[in-house]
């Protein structure tokens, strides 16, 4: 496969992300308490979510975060409001969001990997969620009506697309006028080394598809959205204990994906010091123009 080819590093997300959702699924079975003793701790644990926003989740949920940030704790949902979320994943930004729209608001989950679908619709039953909804596609091409949401959330998902420019212009054509972009992302603060951009299996660890902060800001920009602001929230160098305490660690070197440990040429440790300060977790905002 070649990161040249779209479909190719679709596959290879999808792949990735499709056998962490069997994970969880499998932590979450009742025939297997040994495997739940060992699920990944609570998102809270992580230093992204405040304890209080998950009290009422299920732990099916609250304990599967593969996110860099909270959008919803910063995009000021209002009732009524529709939400899209970009890479819903196991549903956890998509039930807060639904607690803050309430019983007139709607939330939809986008994700294109169908184990993260099966998995949200369960721990949307769960948490008695009715006003949310999961549906399977693809960012760069939403099965969502034109000018039919308020709010696009995204949670450390865009950076995994081969075609940002696709995903800013399908944003800017499901917002209704006035609506707002608000994500949290990974964002290159220097050129990441080629070896790095070469390494497919890197895509999935949310890595080898990030843009540069000027690049993606310029490429809302081009999509049509105005008031572009970034705010740093922190660096990888930063995040990387909370993944290390929550177990996490292995989405930037997958045990199952050995190229990701060796690209820079040495191991796992030596590789983090080359590039790792050269990334960062930060909440990006963006409006489409009211009408």
């Amino acid at each position: 496969m070649s990161i040249n080819d779209p479909e190719a590093i679709k596959k290879s997300v999808r792949e990735h992300y499709g056998k962490l959702a069997r994970g969880a699924a499998a932590r979450q079975a009742p025939c297997c308490p040994e495997a739940r003793a060992s699920a990944q701790p609570a998102a809270v644990e992580r230093g992204i979510y405040a304890a209080e926003e998950l009290a009422a989740l299920p732990e099916s949920a609250s304990g599967f975060s593969l996110g860099c940030g909270n959008p919803t704790a910063v995009a000021g949902l209002r009732p009524g409001e529709t939400v899209l979320d970009l890479g819903s994943g196991g549903g956890l930004d998509c039930l807060l969001a639904a607690g803050q729209v309430g019983a007139h608001g709607r939330v939809i989950g986008l994700d294109m990997t169908p184990e993260m679908i099966v998995l949200a619709r369960k721990n949307a039953r769960e948490a008695g969620a009715e006003n949310v909804e999961f549906r399977f596609g693809a960012m760069e091409e939403m099965p969502v009506e034109g000018n039919s949401v308020d709010v696009i959330l995204s949670n450390c998902v865009i950076n995994l697309s081969p075609d940002k420019d696709a995903v800013f212009r399908e944003s800017y054509r499901v917002l209704r006028p006035g609506g707002r972009f608000c994500v949290s992302d990974i964002v290159a603060l220097r050129e990441l080394p080629p070896e790095v951009r070469a390494d497919l299996s890197l895509w999935g660890g949310c890595v080898g598809g990030v843009l540069p902060i000027e690049e993606y800001l310029a490429k809302l920009r081009a999509a049509g959205f105005e008031d572009v602001a970034v705010e740093a929230e922190r660096t990888f160098e930063q995040f990387l204990p909370e993944l290390a305490a929550a177990g996490l660690d292995d989405i930037l070197t997958p045990a199952d994906q050995p190229r990701a440990a060796q690209c820079c040429g040495a191991g796992a440790g030596s590789m983090r010091a080359d590039w790792v300060s050269a990334l960062a977790s930060m909440r990006i905002t963006a409006f489409k123009p009211a009408a």
